[in-house]
């Protein structure tokens, strides 16, 4: 099923909404716990919130949100949480990894219970699971990381420039996006740091901020800084206003559309933000739950890391980024 089918088929439910149909819509009787993520409301949440909400309302689902703070450990305690209440499905995030997922997902499985993920992906579990409705809605991470590279050399950087990446080197699946910033950027000529983004930053990002700071006033000659952490980019326009440093002196690749990134971007702290459409990883996942189970079907994989944005492009979407679903 591709990607235009699930939004006909959702949009459809939505537009029956005022017909006998909406008294019985498809996913009546149906509870589904999703792991979002952040914390509620934050810029790398909000919009998969929105996505999940609105989804749900249009099938007919009983939603319950969980909120991690991007805690791997938090996750895996709130998928055995969620067992206990025996839904119809579960959405959970990749970050743990397959091994420490794998015999809760099979347990949950041989129960009944949907499984499918977002955001991060569980390879294996969707190899194994798949055909018992185990999906994937969110990015190709390696993808999204080139992608994001990409976007950043096309900003002037060239080779023997000194960059820093910033990111997850240590959590399975997560660790592709930086893999794939840093070495396209290495693959261009340039001289890439690999930083680790420490538990407590990826909890709370503005713990960076110092961290960084002295990086760039330790390294006069960087030219560029990239990350795929949706926090730690919302605060890039903070660090390099600490360090001392203008729009545009260092090139600034990241991803999501928070408010400190979508501020970055207009006044030119921020060259590029992967989009990876996190409406879409909120709305899917439901569509995932009532396709397979109301109707037996298999997991469907969907990109949606699909481009960047820029200081050119976001005012076109500033409306829609307000509104939670961008």
């Amino acid at each position: 099923m591709t990607l235009k089918h699930i939004l006909l088929a959702g949009a459809a439910v939505a537009l029956l909404t005022g017909s006998a149909f909406a008294a019985d819509p498809i996913g009546k009787g149906l509870t589904m716990y999703m792991q979002m993520g952040g914390n509620p409301g934050d810029g790398a949440t909000l919009a998969r919130q929105t996505g999940a909400e609105q989804a749900a309302a249009s099938f007919g689902v009983t939603l319950k949100e969980q909120f991690s703070a991007w805690q791997p450990e938090t996750m895996i305690n709130q998928f055995k949480d969620a067992v206990a209440a025996k839904p119809s499905c579960i959405e959970i995030m990749g970050h743990p990894g397959d091994v420490a997922f794998h015999d809760l997902v099979k347990a949950a499985v041989d129960q009944g219970i949907v499984v499918t993920s977002g955001n991060s992906p569980l390879p294996e579990l969707q190899k194994e699971f798949g055909p018992k409705g185990f999906g994937y809605a969110g990015v190709d991470l390696y993808a999204g990381g080139a992608l994001t590279a990409q976007a950043m050399l096309a900003q002037g950087l060239k080779a023997g420039d000194h960059a820093l990446v910033y990111g997850i080197f240590d959590q399975a699946a997560r660790s592709q996006s930086g893999k794939g910033l840093a070495e396209t950027l290495e693959k261009a000529g340039l001289k890439v740091d690999r930083l680790q983004i420490s538990p407590d930053v990826n909890a709370d990002p503005t713990l960076a901020v110092p961290v960084l700071t002295a990086y760039i006033q330790s390294h006069p000659d960087l030219k560029a800084i990239g990350s795929q952490h949706g926090g730690v980019t919302a605060i890039l326009p903070e660090v390099l206003k600490k360090a001392g440093k203008k729009p545009g002196q260092i090139i600034v690749g990241g991803i999501d559309l928070g408010p400190g990134t979508v501020d970055g971007l207009k006044d030119g702290y921020i060259s590029a933000t992967l989009d990876q459409l996190l409406y879409l990883q909120g709305f899917l996942p439901v569509v995932q739950c009532v396709m397979t189970a109301k109707y037996k079907m298999p997991g469907i994989d969907i990109n949606t890391g699909a481009g960047t944005d820029t200081p050119q492009t976001i005012n076109s979407i500033t409306k829609l980024i307000d509104a939670g679903i961008r």
